[in-house]
């Protein structure tokens, strides 16, 4: 029985062979299309594009229709219309997405980058010149700290403490300042560890760990951010009063408040260094860093959200960032390990007379003169009227 199979199979075998050779030529295979017979990009698989092309020879030398042949939609004519920044067929809606049919954007020049395609001007602006110098900033002023406080040491109190205390900060505007303070500080951590972290981070941590602690501290940026813009708004209200230029604030400016003579300049609640802080640090570049991160957020309205749009948000949300940032170091210092007893103002909201005559001798004469309370708030009223002391 299995030789009669074998045998079978041989003659089919046999068979197939001798037709095959029979076929008449008219049933092979049609001829492949000329390559001519079709003009234009109609579909092309990426994994289809022969990406070494440009190893043929003479392929510097091809026309754009011999172009067009080996790598379709490669050639001068269509790229030209690219980089114009022309805006092809995209099904996605205006509204949502107002230049997705352009590829390349047209060319620009911002501050600091040569005339290109605005993608690549606002990359060099990044890379060249924010990254950089911002950072040598930032080390310059850190250093410049260290510095006058290793030589010139804190300003510290001449006298003993009274007892006698005065409030200095409500507990309403301690409130608003130290909310502020906290989503400041949470901004500045995640913004420089997102800006620089890659140069100083990245290679201690690796790329797994630094990847986790970026999402992290990017969705805490974001979080704080309204925290920040509200607290400022409060901030700006409950502070400016006492901000307004007055008299005295140039000649305090133009002595450098005294503190390297050794003999501070009088001035009102706050002098005119804290109000430079207060208008230039505070009002100016906060409102700037907060419109500036809206619009990064598209939460301005009447603005189109297209990439050119978020590369200028950017640029004026890092600049802004770095010249807030120098300024807040500088005020932390004094407010911290730079002036003796101005911390505590902060955190109880009380300072001894003592400390009041030698910062603000202004503010005191008009306190024991009656034109300004001693007790900002109700709670420490009742508290004098107790018979405690904490008003001159």
């Amino acid at each position: 029985m299995i030789k009669a199979f074998s045998v079978v199979a041989a003659l089919a075998l046999c068979w197939g062979a001798a037709v095959a050779q029979t076929a008449p030529a008219s049933v092979a295979a049609p001829p492949a299309v000329p390559a001519t017979a079709i003009s234009g990009i109609q579909s092309q698989n990426i994994l289809e594009v022969k990406p070494d092309a440009s190893e043929e020879p003479g392929y510097a030398s091809q026309t754009n229709g011999e172009r067009a042949k080996v790598q379709p939609g490669n050639n001068a004519p269509m790229w030209r219309q690219v980089n114009s920044g022309v805006a092809g067929y995209s099904s996605l809606p205006k509204s949502e997405a107002p230049e997705a049919g352009v590829l390349i954007q047209p060319f620009v020049q911002y501050p600091g980058s040569r005339l290109t395609n605005a993608g690549e001007a606002w990359h060099q602006v990044r890379n060249n010149w924010l990254i950089p110098y911002g950072g040598s900033l930032l080390l310059i002023v850190l250093g410049a700290i260290v510095l006058f406080h290793v030589k010139v040491g804190p300003i510290k109190v001449h006298g003993e403490p009274t007892g006698r205390l005065i409030e200095r900060f409500s507990v309403f505007e301690r409130s608003a300042h130290w909310a502020n303070v906290a989503a400041f500080i949470t901004l500045a951590v995640s913004g420089l560890v997102m800006a620089f972290g890659k140069f100083f981070l990245l290679p201690v941590m690796g790329a797994t760990l630094f990847g986790w602690l970026t999402y992290v501290l990017k969705n805490a940026h974001n979080f704080a951010g309204p925290l920040f813009a509200v607290s400022l708004l409060v901030v700006i209200v409950t502070f400016m009063r006492d901000n307004l230029p007055a008299k005295g604030d140039l000649a305090w400016l133009l002595k450098g408040g005294g503190i390297f003579s050794g003999h501070e300049i009088d001035s009102g609640r706050y002098n005119a260094g804290e109000k430079v802080v207060f208008w230039g640090g505070v009002f100016v570049l906060g409102i700037t860093v907060v419109v500036s991160g809206l619009a990064m957020d598209k939460l301005l309205p009447g603005l189109s959200y297209d990439r050119g749009t978020m590369q200028i948000a950017h640029m004026v949300h890092s600049v802004s960032n770095l010249l807030m940032l120098v300024m807040m170091m500088g005020h932390i210092y004094l407010g911290t390990l730079g002036t003796k007893g101005a911390y505590e103002g902060m955190k109880t909201g009380y300072v001894d007379e003592i400390w009041a005559e030698q910062h603000h001798k202004l503010w005191l004469d008009d306190i024991k003169a009656g034109r300004i309370p001693a007790q900002r708030s109700p709670g420490a009223a009742a508290s004098a009227r107790a018979g405690n002391a904490v008003q001159v």
